[in-house]
């Protein structure tokens, strides 16, 4: 188990370094990163609500939240495809 959450937590710190980078290029880094969390966080919002419609939703936990302040709308989009592909 401790292997696991070795990877996970180097996959994580990989994961938050390549969004420090990518956003250290941009023209206002600190704008840019907060608008990226805030879109990460919302469209997670957005797919626990539509959650009765669709049938899909995404359990909110530390990882969850994690893939979404950090990666974003495509970190959430990811999540939706793992969710959707795991279903079946």
């Amino acid at each position: 188990m401790i292997f696991v959450q070795t990877i996970a937590l180097f996959a994580a710190l990989l994961s938050a370094a390549g969004v420090v980078w990518a956003a250290a290029k941009a023209k206002h880094p600190m704008r840019r990163a907060l608008g990226s969390a805030v879109c990460g966080a919302a469209s997670l919002g957005a797919v626990n609500l539509m959650a009765g419609y669709t049938g899909v939703s995404i359990a909110l936990n530390y990882a969850t939240a994690f893939v979404a302040v950090v990666l974003g709308a495509p970190g959430v989009i990811l999540l939706l495809l793992l969710r959707v592909l795991l279903l079946f």
